[in-house]
């Protein structure tokens, strides 16, 4: 199993590369998941993407098979930028495509700015550049108290999916993954989802970036993807119809298709 060694822990990743030998090889595409979620997420996204592009895909601290930090760890958005490039750098990849869903939209965006030279082009789904526009994050807390990770992720599922959308089987294994989560791991990367404010400086963000959005999420309205689509130099906004947070799991066909045109386009 890859890993990628840190000074604070591991942070384990996948990584898939059988692109055809008849095709031209793209640049490798790095998949960072959000709260909830893990590399797995990503799963449903491959068959559209492996015949060109090598793949990429970690479970980020706290989660999955990666180190869960002990409650005196202090969690950052640098910190999550460093594990990003500590991924990519164990994995041998000197410039990627980046893709982000949720929390992992926004260190995505963040390490964009941070190291503009590592990355050709950025994909966020279901993220934003603003926590403190994350709505209903206050009752996380309670639900974690009265009824644990299982119980947090259960109510969470609603948010997620609308009825009818996953198959019986899908959504027992999306909440079941999600109940893996700690409840510190969950607060405290929360925390720091909350605490970021990327606005000042989506100027820096010199690459090309393909904005994902469900039309129905409960955390971030379509205003703030448009304002997001508004304040980067170089974007293309694409609002998916009947789908609420849980958006790259539910669409994964949809957005892995989205995805692949860009990057087809980009060369």
């Amino acid at each position: 199993m890859p890993v990628a060694r840190t000074a604070d822990g591991a942070v384990h990743y996948d990584a898939v590369d059988i692109t055809a030998p008849w095709r031209t090889k793209g640049l490798p595409i790095v998949f960072h998941h959000g709260i909830g979620s893990s590399a797995m997420l990503w799963r449903g996204w491959f068959p559209a993407l492996i015949d060109r592009y090598p793949l990429v895909a970690f479970d980020m601290r706290g989660c999955g098979r990666s180190s869960r930090p002990p409650a005196d760890f202090e969690w950052s958005l640098q910190r999550m930028i460093d594990d990003l490039f500590a991924v990519a750098d164990a994995a041998g990849l000197d410039r990627f495509n980046l893709v982000g869903e949720s929390l992992g939209g926004t260190v995505a965006l963040a390490a964009a700015i941070a190291r503009p030279e590592r990355i050709a082009t950025l994909t966020v789904s279901n993220g934003a550049h603003l926590g403190s526009s994350i709505r209903r994050v206050e009752v996380w807390c309670g639900q974690l108290d009265h009824g644990g990770s299982a119980g947090w992720s259960h109510a969470f599922m609603p948010d997620r999916f609308h009825s009818g959308v996953l198959e019986a089987k899908e959504e027992t294994w999306f909440e079941a993954q999600q109940a893996d989560w700690p409840r510190d791991s969950i607060l405290k990367a929360l925390g720091v989802l909350v605490g970021t404010d990327l606005t000042s400086r989506l100027d820096e963000v010199c690459c090309p970036v393909l904005l994902l959005h469900p039309d129905g999420s409960p955390f971030i309205p379509v205003p703030i993807m448009a304002e997001l689509h508004r304040l980067l130099p170089d974007a293309r906004l694409n609002i998916v119809g009947r789908a609420r947070h849980g958006l790259p799991f539910s669409h994964a066909s949809q957005c892995a298709g989205l995805l692949r045109a860009f990057l087809d386009g980009q060369t």
